[in-house]
């Protein structure tokens, strides 16, 4: 008989059988974390080895290292295997509740899903519009939830994280009155986690507000506008952040590691730990754990089948395509959300990074390590902006084009996958391995919380406090303000090399000062200074603030081991714009072979591998032509 946990579970949140396994879902968010109490010395204790601005992560061989010296007779507590968002939480939080921790991931932190969401922190509006409709008081509480947890991860990570104002198109009355309630009855249930208040915007206004928006749109005037608030954040820079502020906690995170396979006692045969494979080297060891947390994402399946050849599928893979526009697409400072596409899709187009982001899809789709956008949805998200834009929506300005998987936690009633839940679940169906899948980005860290939990349970722990990390900041976080920028415009300069060797001063510019503010936030400076004296001031592509000096410190202090973790997750430059980020390509594997003693033949397997990668970004220069349109 398969054994229940309802950790405080909610109505919505059902719990799905499945044959010998342990399964809890949600916790119930009407108690309040701020009932939780302060987290005293412990708590205290962190904060300021976090925020310690001389504090720098082990490097990668001391994290190894670690790993290998795991044994049968001194095990790690939990081992936890997936480094995105979730498993870099889960590693967070087990190693501030005094845990013994490691961490592997088969890629790089953030690689998967972590990297390609829609890069917002929402609290779920159209979950409140369904709790509504059906009288589900347990989708109310996702809501109540989402948005507690919304405002925790804004303040826990400011530099990355921000309140954007999203702007709804009403060309009917009845739109106005229907989405102004709806949107006011959101800031009702936020109370103190709210943002800002929504309001209404007149035709004139929010014209003003948002020039490139249609006046008219599906044969109909525009009525006015309801903008209301969520969050949104730089994914990838926050799962980095979270890794390295884990390692600073005391957690052995360890990047392009592969679980090859299981270790289980031969009596009990419950999981005592993992054959890891360093994928930089092809060296194999062994790592001993009381626990192992499966938070591999859409990949959770494949190890949960590496323990129990039989067990039954838990993810429904949901394809989710996002794509890049220039900058004039949208003011700095206020997204675009179309409510019903003609599928009845939500869209969204919002300002990110000095571009455009719009998405998303919602399809099935088959699991794979690079998933790669259709032309049809592509298609399908330039055609929905369309109608609400009075610009030329052009397939020539998509700068980049990508997937990502939804590892959605699959009710096996469900048809389709709009229907199936959102809510994350935890599972024990084999002794020793606590799985952790569902949920999106902005529950990452009550989902952590929740894993954690089981596996205390599971493994029989004695953590030395509670969980801390409602009020933790990340690194980069302790101490930072909006304004922090303005010490790096004012004291630092760009120290460039020019073609002929030559070393010009470059003045900090603004925008390069805000951008290394916000990506590293109070270590930012670390990254000028390197600019400054190791005349690694120049910019790495034109237009874009990313410099050489990045390149170095995220080698040096951010675990950035190939060009593909930098393109991708350390900048954002292969998500910005691919054509840019394949003519930066040369410069940064430079000053990478330079921190990583790279030689001639890795170098050239570096330069195979990125492009490769980039080719999965459907940018307009890598769509495929046929008879003058894009297949």
């Amino acid at each position: 008989m398969a054994h229940f946990i309802r950790l405080r579970a909610t109505k919505a949140a059902a719990v799905a059988v499945a044959s010998g396994g342990t399964y809890a879902f949600l916790r119930d968010p009407s108690v309040s974390a701020n009932d939780r109490g302060g987290g005293g010395p412990a708590l205290g204790s962190f904060r300021s080895k976090i925020g310690d601005p001389y504090a720098v992560v082990p490097p990668r061989a001391v994290q190894e290292s670690a790993l290998i010296g795991a044994s049968p007779a001194n095990p790690l507590d939990i081992l936890v295997v997936g480094g995105g968002a979730t498993g870099c939480g889960v590693a967070l939080d087990a190693a501030t509740r005094g845990l013994r921790v490691g961490l592997v991931e088969r890629e790089d932190f953030s690689s998967g899903t972590s990297s390609r969401s829609t890069k917002l922190l929402h609290g779920g509006v159209r979950y409140l519009e369904k709790a509504v409709f059906n009288f589900d008081y347990g989708q109310l509480k996702l809501v109540f939830h989402a948005l507690e947890e919304r405002k925790q991860v804004i303040e826990n990570a400011p530099h990355l994280c921000h309140a954007l104002p999203c702007m709804t198109p009403c060309f009917e009355w009845f739109e106005v009155v229907y989405f102004w309630m709806g949107l006011k009855l959101y800031d009702l249930v936020a109370g103190p986690r709210l943002l800002h208040l929504s309001r209404y915007y007149s035709a004139q206004e929010s014209v003003e507000l948002f020039p490139t928006l249609a006046r008219k749109g599906r044969d109909k005037t525009l009525k006015g506008t309801v903008v209301y608030y969520d969050g949104q954040m730089n994914d990838s820079r926050l799962n980095v952040g979270l890794a390295c502020t884990a390692a600073l906690a005391g957690a052995a995170v360890l990047n392009h590691a592969e679980v090859v396979s299981f270790l289980k006692d031969e009596g009990s045969e419950r999981i005592t730990g993992a054959r890891v494979r360093d994928s930089l080297t092809g060296k194999e060891f062994d790592t001993y754990a009381k626990v192992v947390v499966n938070a591999a994402g859409p990949f959770c399946d494949s190890l949960r089948k590496m323990a129990n050849n039989d067990a039954k599928p838990m993810i429904c893979p949901s394809s989710g395509v996002h794509i890049v526009l220039p900058d004039y697409y949208s003011p700095e400072g206020m997204g675009l959300i179309v409510p019903k596409t003609k599928d009845g899709r939500v869209v969204f187009m919002l300002p990110w990074l000095g571009r455009t982001v719009a998405g998303t899809t919602d399809s099935n789709t088959n699991i794979t390590m690079l998933p790669e956008p259709h032309e049809d949805e592509i298609q399908f998200i330039l055609d929905a902006i369309c109608d609400y834009l009075n610009v030329k929506v052009r397939r020539v300005d998509v700068l980049s084009a990508w997937s990502g998987i939804r590892p959605l936690a699959m009710d096996p009633r469900a048809k389709n996958t709009e229907s199936i839940s959102r809510d994350h679940v935890v599972c024990e169906d084999y002794p020793g391995l606590v799985t952790i899948t569902g949920g999106k980005w902005t529950t990452y860290r009550s989902m952590a919380e929740d894993a954690v939990d089981a596996a205390i349970k599971s493994g029989k722990l004695s953590p030395g406090n509670k969980c801390l990390t409602y009020n933790l900041r990340l690194v980069g976080g302790e101490g930072w303000d909006p304004a922090s920028f303005t010490v790096l415009a004012q004291q630092y300069v760009r120290m460039k090399k020019t073609y002929g060797g030559k070393v010009v001063p470059g003045v900090m510019d603004t925008a390069t000062a805000k951008h290394l503010s916000h990506a590293y936030g109070t270590l930012a400076e670390r990254v000028a200074a390197i600019a400054q004296n190791e005349n690694l001031g120049k910019r790495l592509a034109h237009g874009y603030p990313f410099l050489e000096a990045e390149v170095a410190y995220c080698a040096r202090h951010e675990y950035c081991e190939s060009a593909i973790d930098f393109i991708a997750r350390r900048s954002r430059l292969a998500f910005l714009d691919t054509d840019a980020a394949g003519r930066a390509l040369p410069r940064i594997i430079q000053i990478l072979a330079v921190e990583h003693k790279w030689d001639k033949s890795r170098q050239k397997q570096e330069v195979q591998m990125a492009i490769q990668f980039l080719e999965t970004f459907k940018s307009s220069k890598n769509a495929q032509f046929h008879d003058g349109k894009h297949k």
